[in-house]
């Protein structure tokens, strides 16, 4: 494994790995490649933020559902276990942490020195996803590290509109990148199906999943945001 060249994608919740490249993932493994996942939130206020649900499930429980959905999503793209790192910062309160969460992005950082890192998009709406961006930008900084960076955008701040200026302006500047993912989309969909607490109903207080949709995230071609180090 110490011979292998190094990927790092750090991801906000345990699912946006997936979401966001998860043909990527598989297509690094294929090649040869060390595939590392940090998750650098616990997941455990997903029902309590999105349907007002704090018990059955209560947060406890939905953290360790989500945290077995993630193992077994990214096992489905080729991940061993033990290239999962959880880091179990509270959900929704990553911005509170920046500092004690750079002191461990660094020492991952430091052990496995990536040649390349995916990281969430700095417009993203979720504050999760915005300080995982900072926190990548500032501990490659220190460390003096040159990978190559990708961000994925998964809740852009403005839903409707932004990603497409973002497109236009990256492909006016040429800082965008798309990743031929098909022949992985199939593996890529039965790790999705395994995140049931965003695509079942679960509790006796459910009337609706929180998504009913994951085709937007099956696409042929994932597209990434470069960033320049």
């Amino acid at each position: 494994m110490k011979l292998k060249k190094t990927v790092i994608v750090f991801a906000p919740h345990p699912d946006d790995e997936t979401f966001g490249c998860g043909g990527t993932i598989a297509k690094k493994i294929s090649e040869g490649y060390n595939v590392l996942i940090v998750i650098m939130t616990d997941g455990r206020n997903l029902f309590k933020n999105v349907l007002n649900i704090d018990n059955d499930p209560s947060p406890d429980e939905v953290r360790e559902l989500r945290r077995r959905e993630v193992l077994r999503a990214t096992e489905i793209l080729g991940v061993p276990k033990e290239n999962v790192l959880f880091l179990d910062f509270e959900d929704g309160t990553l911005e509170r942490y920046e500092l004690e969460a750079e002191k461990k992005v660094i020492e991952i950082l430091n052990r496995y020195r990536p040649v390349e890192i995916y990281l969430p998009f700095k417009n993203d709406s979720h504050p999760d996803h915005r300080a995982t961006y900072r926190i990548l930008r500032k501990c490659v900084e220190k460390l003096g590290l040159k990978p190559r960076m990708y961000q994925f955008c998964i809740l852009h701040k403005f839903a409707r509109v932004g990603p497409i200026f973002e497109k236009l302006f990256g492909l006016f500047r040429r800082n965008i990148v798309k990743v031929d993912v098909s022949r992985f989309i199939k593996l890529k969909e039965m790790a999705i199906r395994e995140f049931k607490c965003e695509f079942s109903i679960i509790s006796s207080q459910q009337k609706r999943p929180i998504s009913d949709k994951f085709d937007k995230y099956l696409k042929e071609k994932e597209l990434f945001f470069i960033i320049r180090t």
